[in-house]
């Protein structure tokens, strides 16, 4: 990383955005944070100031997580944005993911995740934490029609158990297959989908329509 990172931390409380904004100031790798309370505010900000990373609450007042991201991100493709939810909201997830949204934070996160997940999705990453990817994964169910993507179909049969959290071994006997075998559709997988890890496999399986949650 070249220089320090600008944030903006978009959230309707103002004690969390206080809060967050307190441990993110300590932080070496941050240069400033600036703060919205919502996202309509957010966007009339982001016409003079484009972050590095933006952490957006989903269920805000005026402009809600959703929709303020899907606007930002058709003005600016490449904004890096990770949503800060809470379990309530797991219905979002896909919406979220559907607007190009890089990652998820849950708002109790330990801080060490928070600073993880900034860094990881600045550098063109995904991340969510542990608990959301795992409901996400717990959820996800085959569509009746597979879509129109440059994946054979066994590859989507083991991308669909890497999405569901089963281990190389665990794919490989699940198809009866060798594990060399599911070692290799894995490193194809995240080649033609340019993921870097499960969370953004996962996210290309579900923006492209091949499974839903």
């Amino acid at each position: 990383m070249k220089e320090k990172l600008h944030i903006h931390l978009v959230d309707d409380h103002s004690l969390f955005r206080e809060g967050l904004k307190f441990l993110l100031s300590n932080c070496d790798f941050i240069a400033n944070i600036e703060e919205s309370e919502n996202g309509k505010i957010f966007l009339e900000k982001l016409n003079t100031n484009v972050p590095d990373v933006v952490l957006m609450d989903i269920q805000m007042p005026e402009i809600d997580g959703i929709t303020a991201s899907k606007l930002a991100l058709m003005k600016y493709p490449n904004l890096k944005i990770i949503a800060l939810s809470m379990y309530a909201e797991e219905e979002y997830y896909s919406k979220m993911i559907d607007v190009g949204v890089r990652g998820f934070l849950l708002k109790n996160s330990q801080f060490e995740d928070v600073q993880k997940a900034i860094l990881d999705v600045y550098e063109g990453d995904n991340y969510f934490s542990q608990e959301i990817l795992d409901r996400i994964m717990a959820n996800m169910s085959k569509k009746v029609e597979s879509p129109t993507i440059d994946l054979t179909d066994r590859e989507v049969e083991v991308l669909y158990n890497i999405c569901k959290g089963l281990s190389n071994q665990e794919i490989a006997d699940v198809l009866f297959i060798s594990k060399r075998t599911v070692d290799k559709h894995r490193e194809n997988l995240l080649l033609k989908t340019e993921a870097k890890n499960t969370a953004g496999l996962v996210v290309y399986a579900i923006k492209n329509g091949i499974f839903e949650v």
